[in-house]
């Protein structure tokens, strides 16, 4: 049990236990004004609620409670020297809202709090698995974690990165059975004459700022971006919405058809490595930034694997970029994408992914 300044936190803690069973999704949930109204929840209008009044409504509507929320709750009432809880910040509470308040409760009141792990859980399926392994590789809190796990929802999934990657495939097979040829495709000079890739002298034609990231120069170049979407990526959005990750993505994608019309006006630009390397350094940017808190295995080994791999990438194209083409396939495609789309992840990723201490991402949310 607990201890705070009034004994009923530790009951706060009681019903975790004594409900397991029962505990379901907090959303669903009513409001605390249905519950009460604001004078039984506040008869002085203080503007705080004593945990023994919360208890005692919880008890009398017999309301299973989120465990992670339920740590938030005792947090919260021990950051008070009087062990109350404000009106507002239980109303955030409820409505999956994370104020600065949150942040501080949690620096004054998680010391005390039970060390639960996640990797303690047991009995839990292939998917709630999958969710906490996603959970340790992108998070760096260990109660960030535990509130992503119990608020996670299997609606809507991760489907941008998967359709995305869908259609790079279906393209490049479209494209390789027309052509007969399946790597270095590039070097076709039917393949540059395609409405979907961009060159400089094509910058009136907007749509191809964007669709060049569906083609790509061969299977190596796909097969090496869908690994990392796949891998990266749909974690990513699992953790941070799809609205957060496609815009960093295509914010990548953009900056690499940018970059091309300003350094490397003669070159034309194929494949989806500009929105590839936004999101993978903006992963490692915020793993390095959180290093001490993050928890996935072999971490440094992992992240050096995933810098020689990514550089080994940007060698492979800076060296087709200016290998001797073939009469009569052009100059080759351009390797400023990869670095744009880094610069784009680095300056960019630590911002929209920012840490949950901030405000946790609605999984439910679009």
């Amino acid at each position: 049990p607990l201890e705070s300044p009034l004994g009923s936190c530790a009951e706060v803690l009681e019903w975790k236990a004594l409900d397991s069973d029962a505990l379901g999704s907090f959303p669903r949930l009513p409001r605390p004004h249905t519950w009460a109204g604001r004078d039984q929840l506040d008869p002085d209008n203080t503007g705080f609620i004593g945990v023994e009044t919360f208890a005692s409504l919880v008890h009398s509507h017999e309301l299973p409670l989120d465990p992670a929320k339920l740590e938030m709750l005792a947090a919260l009432a021990q950051s008070n020297d009087e062990g109350q809880i404000c009106y507002q910040e239980l109303v955030d509470l409820i409505s999956s809202k994370r104020s600065s308040s949150f942040k501080r409760a949690i620096a004054n009141g998680q010391r005390a709090l039970p060390r639960d792990v996640l990797l303690d859980e047991t009995g839990l399926g292939f998917y709630k698995r999958f969710v906490r392994y996603v959970a340790y590789e992108i998070l760096p809190c260990e109660m960030d974690r535990r509130w992503y796990f119990y608020q996670h929802r299997t609606c809507p999934p991760p489907i941008f990165m998967a359709v995305a990657t869908l259609a790079q495939i279906i393209v490049f097979l479209c494209y390789g059975a027309r052509l007969n040829r399946w790597v270095l495709q590039t070097y076709h000079p039917e393949y540059m004459k395609s409405p979907l890739v961009y060159h400089p002298g094509h910058r009136a034609r907007a749509w191809r700022f964007f669709t060049y990231m569906f083609m790509h120069v061969g299977l190596e170049q796909l097969g090496f971006n869908a690994l990392l979407q796949l891998m990266i990526g749909v974690p990513l959005e699992m953790v941070h919405g799809i609205l957060r990750i496609s815009f960093l993505y295509l914010a990548g994608v953009l900056a690499g058809s940018l970059t091309v019309s300003i350094t490397d006006m003669r070159a034309p630009l194929v494949g989806g490595s500009g929105g590839v390397y936004a999101l993978c350094s903006a992963h490692l940017a915020n793993v390095v930034m959180n290093w001490a808190g993050m928890r996935c295995p072999y971490k440094l080994l992992r992240m050096v694997l995933a810098l020689v791999c990514m550089s080994s990438e940007v060698g492979r194209a800076v060296w087709l970029r200016f290998s001797p083409p073939l009469a009569a396939s052009g100059p080759q495609p351009s390797f400023m994408a990869h670095l744009a789309g880094a610069i784009v992840g680095i300056s960019m990723g630590l911002t929209i992914l920012r840490s949950y201490e901030e405000k946790l991402q609605d999984p439910r949310g679009w």
